[in-house]
């Protein structure tokens, strides 16, 4: 067992199973009296969750790795150059590869288990920037075992590194103003000449990162906007497919409740006809009861009497 092999194994947990494996490992190291072992191990902070999932970025699609450093070799070479037409081309290239990997980040981490948020998708972008701007910032995010997101510098700091910087002579004081005031020599002025180049140079540079910065800021924000108003055409849609259904529901609920309207008319209709056919019988009924009765009653008087044997 070795520290490389256990932070290996360790960054390539989900966060929540981070603190369980390395106190367990610390606990094996110490069991077997590597106690050196045990304390680096033991020193070992668990990631964050922007964190674990850039170093998943990195250990699920390493072909990625390279392309990216590569990129940035070539913006920071752009911007020391000062490369107008080269770094709008890169600047463009480098907000589509790092929205790209961003998304892709996320579905891995959903893939993993462990879905994230928009929020934690920024911290993983503001970490590729950083990638892109400082070589030191790549080679730490290219490990794989990153305990926290990491902060886009302002500017590239290899491209500030490699402009000459001026500086006062030393020894220079308040008695040598005299003799600065005197006509500079060739070589004096060759050297003014070359320090005007430096500062002018720093501050076209200093424009052109702040041009491009304000370009980036201004994709993002435009980006999000589109991710925004593509969310709410789609939960829109989605309302509008289910209002569809409901609304093809009722109008079957309708048609079905005309039916059977329309049969309950009907039902009605001849259920009033049989009972108009009812009351003519019952009054046709009654008429030859009433005829019955009458002609019964006429027969009776009309009958002579008859003796009883007891009046003879």
């Amino acid at each position: 067992m070795d520290l490389d092999a256990v932070a290996d194994e360790l960054y390539a947990l989900r966060p929540d199973e981070f603190v369980a494996a390395r106190d367990r490992h610390a606990l094996d190291a110490r069991r077997s009296g590597d106690r050196d072992l045990a304390k680096e191990i033991g020193a070992l902070r668990r990631p964050s969750l922007a964190a674990w999932v850039s170093n998943l970025l990195v250990r699920r699609q390493p072909e990625e790795v390279r392309p990216l450093l590569g990129l940035g070799e070539e913006l920071r070479r752009a911007h020391r150059e000062l490369d107008g037409p080269q770094l709008r081309r890169l600047a463009r290239r480098q907000n589509e590869v790092i929205g790209a990997l961003g998304r892709q980040a996320r579905r891995l981490a959903a893939q993993a288990g462990h879905p994230v948020g928009e929020g934690v998708q920024r911290d993983v972008e503001e970490t590729l920037h950083a990638v892109l701007a400082d070589p030191r910032a790549a080679r730490e995010w290219a490990a794989g075992r990153l305990v926290k997101p990491l902060s886009a510098t302002i500017g590239f700091p290899a491209a500030d590194e490699a402009l000459p910087v001026r500086r006062p002579a030393a020894g220079a004081g308040p008695g040598e103003h005299a003799r600065d005031r005197r006509p500079p020599s060739r070589a004096g002025r060759a050297e003014n000449a070359r320090n005007a180049g430096s500062e002018e140079r720093r501050r076209l540079l200093a424009e052109a990162r702040g041009r491009v910065r304000d370009a980036e800021r201004e994709l993002r924000a435009r980006q999000e906007e589109a991710e925004a108003a593509e969310r709410e055409a789609r939960e829109a849609a989605s309302r509008e497919a289910g209002l569809a259904e409901h609304v093809q529901e009722l109008r079957a609920r309708l048609r079905r409740a005309q039916e059977e309207q329309r049969q309950a008319r009907t039902d009605a209709q001849a259920a009033r006809e049989r009972a108009r056919q009812g009351d003519r019988a019952v009054r046709e009924a009654r008429r030859r009861v009433e005829a019955a009765t009458a002609q019964a009653e006429r027969r009776a008087r009309a009958a002579p009497s008859v003796a009883s044997p007891g009046d003879a």
